[in-house]
């Protein structure tokens, strides 16, 4: 298992659009996200920034990825949450959250 956290601003004005939706996720994301490994994935809010964290438990993390990708429902998903965030200017190339270092853990 990996434990992955990343970060992404949201939109003032668009902040109780993002709880809204995410108060009520499609049950069709929430199955991919699943079958594509995730567990224990929560989304945190304060002072203008988004933190998520979930932990990956399957062995080929970019596989993974790409089909979650690749689901047309997830697409549609992230059509109607990216108007809602900023991301930031220091991501990496290709990212829209970015990743964030884990310099702390305790099991």
């Amino acid at each position: 298992m990996k434990r992955y956290g990343s970060v992404i601003q949201v939109k003032p004005e668009m902040l109780e659009e993002y709880k809204r939706l995410h108060a009520a996720v499609w049950p069709e994301v929430l199955e991919r996200i699943k079958s594509c490994n995730i567990r224990n994935y929560s989304i945190y809010y304060k002072d203008g920034y988004l933190f998520s964290y979930f932990e990956y438990t399957g062995d080929d993390y970019e596989k993974d990825m790409a089909l979650m990708a690749a689901d047309e429902a997830t697409q549609r998903w992230w059509d109607v949450c990216k108007p809602c965030q900023q991301p930031l200017a220091t991501r990496a190339e290709g990212e829209w959250w970015a990743d964030m270092e884990e310099v702390f853990h305790l099991d």
